[in-house]
């Protein structure tokens, strides 16, 4: 299939082993394996290039199933290798025509992908321009800068969402939240209280890193989060993964807040890179989640009660839509109601499964 094995099999070890965690660490690795797959193998055709990415794409989802952000990446890849494949063709077209026909809509528009001919497959036969696998790399290497600058880009909507004297709440230890936060500390004035998120307690790291940046934060235990909501102002949250649907695959404890939101009426706004947007429907919610060791909720010094129980701990909580709402991306803000227009102008419907 390739000549690049050993790589993608590093890769594919590393992610059953649980040595690349975290949807920016794994969207990155995957991006980097991509591009020498991809410069490094011999395709002339689409359906060539598609199938490879996809096999190597196949091998890395099964890898870690709960890693949603690399299936993510696979797609976004075979997206652009789609729409250069299409441009290719287009422009290949055009210069055997000598009669004028009118320009219809590109199959880049999101316009087109609602009502046109959604998912085509570019003509094989068409002789391509030799610039294309490299046209093809460097839209790779443009997803790559925009994940590396993803965190400007969200935080740089911080003013607009935190207003002065407010009070914010949020749960565990978000990379994404916590830039945001601190680029909203800039100027503005606020206090932040912070779930601690038992068992893993990552809560407690995140209120360390903001009180560094001079914001006044306080750590709450998980079981109080219900009964201060009322002097809330807003809830910020961080995710693991956006569904198709607008849920949320997030931290455990995240479900049990955001309820508690809803209940009294606070809004909750989640802030998240677009790569984290997965066309997958949650017809399972446990597919999605993992369970760590219970050692840290019941560890074996407990003596006979160990016999007596059975012990789980998941590590994600599923977040349906209805407690959202506000999604702030790299693109700006939407609703969850606007994410299925996102979903198609990234995603190619036929690539939302990786079936060869």
């Amino acid at each position: 299939m390739s000549k690049n094995n050993e790589l993608v099999d590093d890769l594919v070890a590393k992610l059953k082993r649980r040595q690349l965690v975290g949807s920016s660490t794994v969207s990155q690795a995957t991006l980097k394996l991509l591009i020498v797959v991809i410069s490094k193998n011999n395709w002339t055709t689409c359906n060539q290039l598609v199938t490879l990415v996809k096999s190597v794409g196949q091998r890395l989802v099964q890898a870690n199933p709960t890693e949603l952000a690399v299936g993510n990446i696979i797609r976004r890849v075979l997206h652009v290798i789609r729409e250069e494949f299409r441009e290719a063709e287009s422009t290949a077209s055009n210069q055997n025509q000598s009669e004028f026909h009118p320009a219809p809509l590109t199959t880049s528009s999101s316009m087109y992908n609602l009502l046109g001919e959604i998912g085509s497959t570019p003509d094989d036969n068409v002789q391509y321009s030799s610039s294309l696998r490299s046209n093809i790399i460097q839209e790779i290497r443009e997803i790559k800068d925009e994940l590396e600058n993803i965190y400007d880009n969200i935080k740089n909507q911080a003013s607009l969402q935190i207003h002065s004297n407010e009070i914010i709440m949020t749960i565990g230890r978000s990379k994404t939240v916590e830039e945001f936060l601190k680029m909203a500390a800039v100027k503005r004035k606020f206090q932040v209280l912070v779930a601690e998120s038992a068992p893993s307690y990552s809560g407690q790291e995140m209120a360390v890193e903001l009180s560094k940046a001079g914001i006044e934060t306080t750590v709450i235990p998980d079981s109080a989060v219900f009964a201060v909501m009322s002097r809330v102002n807003k809830v910020i949250l961080g995710t693991h993964a956006v569904l198709a649907n607008g849920g949320l695959v997030a931290i455990s404890g995240t479900h049990m807040m955001a309820a508690a939101a809803k209940h009294h009426s606070i809004p909750v706004v989640v802030c998240t890179g677009l790569y984290k947007l997965s066309p997958l429907y949650p017809y399972d919610e446990d597919t999605f989640n993992v369970l760590f060791n219970p050692d840290s909720v019941l560890g074996f010094e407990e003596g006979d009660l160990i016999d007596k129980v059975t012990v789980t701990n998941p590590y994600y909580d599923y977040v349906s839509p209805d407690f959202v709402n506000l999604f702030i991306t790299n693109q700006g803000g939407h609703p969850p109601s606007y994410l299925y227009r996102l979903i198609v102008e990234n995603y190619d419907p036929n690539d939302h499964t990786f079936d060869l």
